[in-house]
């Protein structure tokens, strides 16, 4: 496995809508974005406002997209994207402990970072739990997808405390039985 690097996202539409097009997206809710919704929404702002992008790049080639949402928050969250050839390789966990020491290095102090996956993408689940993240709650119904359909999510998280301290809290989901 080769080191990845981290750049933010400038001016690179084309390299930005031909990242989206050539590659599928089974488990976000628009797997086959067009061409005009990637451009519709660079120009929109949607990398930028209250985000920061960045490419995940190994070899000079640029092989992932992050994107940390809710940046200006105490509590931010991610999407991590590869391209399909560079998927099971462990590039989303070298992608998740950077973003983990990204967010927790920022001079503001986040608190914690959570993610949001849907319960078939079982790759970034245990990506999520390899970098020390704990899975906090399943939320039924909660993933709508452009086609109308609807799943259920989890979301994960990892607080400073943790990261700073190289443990993992167990939660008390059950500790009161309602």
């Amino acid at each position: 496995m080769g080191e990845l690097t981290f750049t933010p996202l400038k001016d690179e539409l084309e390299d930005l809508v031909s990242f989206f097009i050539e590659n599928t997206w089974e488990f976000h809710s628009d797997p086959h974005p067009s061409k005009y919704k990637v451009i519709q929404s660079f120009h929109n702002g949607w990398y930028q406002d209250g985000r920061e992008t960045f490419w995940i790049i190994r070899d000079g080639k640029k092989i992932g997209l992050i994107i940390i949402d809710d940046i200006n928050d105490t509590i931010p969250l991610f999407d991590v994207r590869l391209a399909t050839e560079w998927r099971g390789q462990g590039y989303g966990t070298q992608a998740v402990n950077w973003i983990k020491n990204y967010i927790f290095n920022l001079p503001d102090k986040k608190i914690r970072i959570e993610a949001y996956t849907r319960h078939d993408n079982i790759p970034m689940r245990k990506a999520l739990t390899k970098c020390g993240f704990v899975k906090e709650g399943y939320l039924r119904n909660a993933w709508e997808n452009d086609d109308g359909t609807i799943m259920d999510t989890l979301i994960y998280a990892i607080t400073r405390s943790d990261w700073e301290n190289g443990i993992i809290t167990p939660i008390k989901l059950n500790e009161e039985p309602y």
